[in-house]
Formats: structure tokens, C-alpha cells, sequence
């Protein structure tokens, strides 16, 4: 049994904060040559999640996260873009506007 599913005090419960979860990215940049999801689960590093390109124009990615809120952004030819489907707009640590996505 994978104990990483129950929290830490020994009851055996479930505990959503232990778990990932796959969530979709969606992008549309249909003039884009690469586009690369960043965010503080993979210290905004642009070779981490790299997007695949449709026919439509469209780009999407996977990627597990973690329960709780986190803040990302969509790398679009190497220039920073918010997510206009994000689930709301935040600052990060240098006071620039990046997209938040809450994982439950």
C-alpha cells in the first residue's frame, strides 16, 4: 500500500495534500514557434514543460501539482504571458502579475 495517500497521524485517512493531480494547460498562440509553461513548481525554469502544438494553433501540456494554490505563467516564443483562463491574477516575489491555478 502507498502510505503517501494518508496523512501523517496514523488514522489511515485520506489526505489530498499528499497527492498530485494531472491538470491540463491549454494555450492558444497559433503564430508561436515554442511555448513552455513556468511556475513556482518548476522554479520558472522555460525547458521544464515544454507544450505540444496542434493543428488549430492550440498548445497544451500536462503537468502533476500538488494540492494548494500555485502560480505560473505560459512562456510564449521566450516573453512572459498570463493564462486568460487562470483561475485569478497574483504577484510573485518581483512584483510582476503571473496567473494562479488552485489544485483541491
Amino acid at each position: 500500500m502507498d502510505n503517501s495517500q494518508f496523512n501523517g497521524n496514523g488514522n489511515g485517512r485520506y489526505s489530498a495534500k499528499g497527492m498530485a493531480k494531472p491538470i491540463n494547460f491549454l494555450c492558444i498562440a497559433p503564430e508561436a514557434q515554442e511555448v513552455s509553461v513556468i511556475g513556482d513548481f518548476n522554479e520558472w525554469d522555460g525547458n521544464s514543460h515544454a507544450m505540444n502544438r496542434h493543428f488549430d494553433g492550440s498548445w497544451s501540456t500536462q503537468i502533476d501539482l500538488h494540492h494548494g494554490h500555485h502560480r505560473y505563467q505560459f512562456l510564449i516564443d521566450g516573453k512572459p504571458s498570463l493564462d486568460p483562463r487562470a483561475n485569478g491574477v497574483v504577484r510573485n516575489e518581483r512584483n510582476e502579475r503571473v496567473s494562479l491555478i488552485a489544485v483541491s
